[in-house]
């Protein structure tokens, strides 16, 4: 039987207050979008085994951390990826690592 990939596992909740990410093994995480006060992409060196590009909303009382591949992930860049300001650059600048990183890609302006 085919391994399933790992980010088949979780399981992206998107409505119009906020985004959760449930997976078996972890805590549900939950960030209201109004909420949200960084948005970065997490790279590591844990691939193909483990994610290894995470799209992660920091939130004024929490975190959701979606992996690149999951159901959902595509609809969540989509969305932040409209907020004024968000950096593109940075994007690309991931896209290529493949170390232990975090890249920045908005930050609510104070």
């Amino acid at each position: 039987m085919a391994q399933l990939n790992p980010e088949s596992e979780f399981k992206v909740t998107i409505t119009d207050l906020f985004i959760r990410v449930e997976h078996p093994s972890i805590v549900v995480e939950q960030v209201f979008w109004n909420d949200i006060h960084q948005i970065s992409i997490i790279t590591t060196d844990q691939g193909p085994f483990n994610p290894d590009v995470w799209l992660t909303l920091l939130g004024d009382d929490g975190i959701c951390q979606i992996p690149q591949g999951c159901t959902g992930y595509d609809e969540v860049y989509d969305i932040v990826s409209q907020y004024e300001g968000f950096d593109f650059d940075e994007v690309i600048k991931a896209m290529q690592s493949t170390q232990n990183n975090e890249f920045i890609l908005w930050k609510r302006k104070s």
